[in-house]
């Protein structure tokens, strides 16, 4: 009988942490919507400590001119600059799409102790799909990592931006611009 309340707990328990994920997840995409209407590539962040939220981000490389603008490192920022401290230690960082190696360093130096993404990055993601920095025995932090969350949604917003992107470009260059 334990047995079977403990394993209802662990599955109550990776229930409700699903359903935290989800919801956080949700919101992060709500800042990669911010992002695409401002003409950035909808990508966004959140930072979350007990449940509670602490700073959001999404990608202003373009508009900025900044390669290192990215929703991750924009989220990082405005985190420590409210907590006055670069180690956000307990968070859970939630991004809609896999980290570079750029935002996976500033992970790993601020410490942040989790990580939940949406889509997988075959071309730069750092968190397993090219390799895995947020895990890498050498460095003096490792961050769990949560991958897939709502991955389908993510993806799918990233794929309906650049095809609308590839189709503007297409008409502008019949429109001789």
């Amino acid at each position: 009988m334990d047995r079977e309340s403990s394993a209802d707990r662990e599955s109550s328990t990776e229930s409700e942490q699903q359903l935290k994920d989800e919801h956080w997840m949700r919101v992060a995409m709500s800042m990669a919507e911010e992002a695409e209407a401002k003409g950035e590539v909808p990508v966004g962040a959140v930072l979350v400590k007990d449940n509670q939220l602490l700073a959001t981000g999404f990608n202003l490389s373009i508009s900025e001119h900044d390669c290192s603008a990215h929703a991750e490192m924009a989220c990082i920022r405005a985190a420590g600059t409210l907590i006055e401290n670069y180690r956000l230690l307990d968070t859970t960082l939630y991004v809609t799409l896999e980290p570079c190696p750029m935002c996976a360093g500033a992970m790993v130096h601020a410490r942040i102790a989790r990580l939940v993404f949406g889509a997988t990055d075959l071309k730069t993601g750092a968190a397993g799909s090219v390799m895995n920095l947020l895990q890498h025995p050498g460095l003096n932090h490792q961050l769990e990592i949560t991958s897939g969350v709502l991955a389908e949604p993510c993806a799918a917003q990233l794929s309906a931006f650049f095809k609308r992107r590839r189709a503007e470009k297409k008409a502008q260059k019949r429109q001789g611009t």
